[in-house]
């Protein structure tokens, strides 16, 4: 067996990648596109709710659009709340990492099924279970509409 590197088709060895370093200037120019995706998200995720909710009214009525309006808030506010919580990662000293993402975005879909849970409680007779869905739904998919936009960070 032979102790030379296989040749990977990209041009170079299967050996240790040399580390990838970042200038300062690098650093902030990723920092502010990380930040500026965040808040398009947001805008989008913000968009396509809306559109939902007004789809809903013109359609069915008020409570249809009522119940967009509350399913599109019960994933929109947990989810602001935490790209705020990032947003505001990015002015300390220390950046967040992977670990702290991750649980965030867990509690975030814990709240969101805790919101969806406390709703049917609540109002589960008098909502409207299909606009609901499409507002938390339309909210979830907002990105759909960067895409369509090519303006993804």
């Amino acid at each position: 067996m032979s102790d030379q590197a296989t040749s990977d088709p990209r041009g170079g060895s299967s050996g240790a990648a040399a580390p990838l370093v970042l200038s300062d200037a690098d650093r902030l120019l990723v920092a502010r596109r990380s930040r500026v995706g965040l808040l398009r998200a947001l805008a989008a995720q913000a968009f396509t709710g809306m559109l939902v909710v007004l789809g809903a009214w013109g359609i069915a009525g008020k409570d249809a659009g009522a119940s967009a309006l509350i399913g599109a808030a019960a994933y929109f506010v947990p989810n602001a709340l935490f790209a705020m919580r990032l947003l505001l990662g990015f002015l300390g000293p220390k950046r967040p990492g992977s670990l702290a993402f991750f649980w965030g975005e867990f509690l975030k879909l814990l709240t969101v099924a805790g919101v969806v849970v406390l709703v049917a409680w609540q109002w589960g007779a008098w909502l409207n279970w299909l606009a609901f869905l499409l507002g938390l739904l339309g909210v979830m998919k907002g990105y759909v509409v960067l895409l369509a936009l090519r303006r993804l960070p």
